[in-house]
Order: structure tokens, then sequence, then C-alpha cells
């Protein structure tokens, strides 16, 4: 697996809230998440019920996209990432790992019934306009219809 640049994994790590997006029978769908990253793994952890909408998209259509934006109006401070990955419920070893990062993040989880995900990243793209106005980077392959 390629390195992440370190300035997507420092934009990632200094917020906690993404929007995901997800599809069912065409019809696309949004939520706000609260997440955690780990680096060791490129994936973020959230967690949902499995009777909202979008873990229910996903449990139909596992590969999802969305987005996490530093909001500003100031043009030149512009920074935003766009993901795709693959969503699942983790498990075993996996579910002690993740469950012990997100709770470290946000400790009041513990009062309450959680489900975590996952989603595995396979695609981001970066834009930071304090390296230049528009400025990309890129990691991963982005999915599409043509290629998975």
């Amino acid at each position: 697996m390629v390195k992440v640049d370190q300035r997507i994994v420092e934009f990632i790590d200094k917020h906690h809230v993404l929007t995901l997006a997800t599809t069912r029978n065409n019809i696309p769908y949004c939520a706000n998440c609260f997440y955690v990253y780990s680096k060791e793994d490129n994936m973020l952890i959230f967690t949902t019920d499995h009777e909202t909408k979008h873990a229910q998209d996903a449990i139909e259509q596992d590969i999802v996209a969305g987005s996490i934006v530093l909001e500003t109006n100031v043009i030149g401070k512009i920074q935003g990432l766009q993901f795709q990955g693959k969503m699942s419920e983790p498990r075993d070893d996996l579910l002690k790992k993740v469950k012990s990062r997100y709770l470290k993040r946000f400790p009041v989880a513990m009062l309450m019934k959680t489900h975590l995900w996952v989603i595995e990243l396979q695609f981001m793209k970066f834009t930071d306009n304090r390296l230049g106005f528009g400025k990309k980077l890129f990691w991963g392959e982005e999915q599409s219809e043509s290629n998975g």
C-alpha cells in the first residue's frame, strides 16, 4: 500500500465529523458521523445504528463515498477531503482495536450502545488552497462503475 501523504493524515486527524454518502437502488443519501482515523489501517471508524438508512444502504452496497471539510470563508485557507472506500462492521480483533481507538477519542460513547463501522479507504482527494489555489493531493485508486 502506498503511504498516505502526511498532510492528508494531519487534516483527517484535525477533524472529527465526516459526511458519508451511500446509495441503494440508485437513490443517494448522506449522513454526518463523528469519526476517528486509524493511520495504521488507513480506515475511518465511526458509530451508527443498524437501523439507520446509511447503515442499511451500506449493507446492500458497501462501496461508499464521503467528505471531510474545513468551513472557512477565506479562499486561501480552504481545505477538504473527498474519499471512497468499503464500509463494513469490524469483527473480532479488529473490533477490539477500533473500539479502543474510538472510545479514546469519544469517551462519552462508553455510555451508549454503539455499533462500530469502518471505512477502508481506497481513494482520497485532498484540496488544500494553502499549498496554492486549487492544489490537490491524491491517494489510491478512484472507484467508478467501469473499475469496480
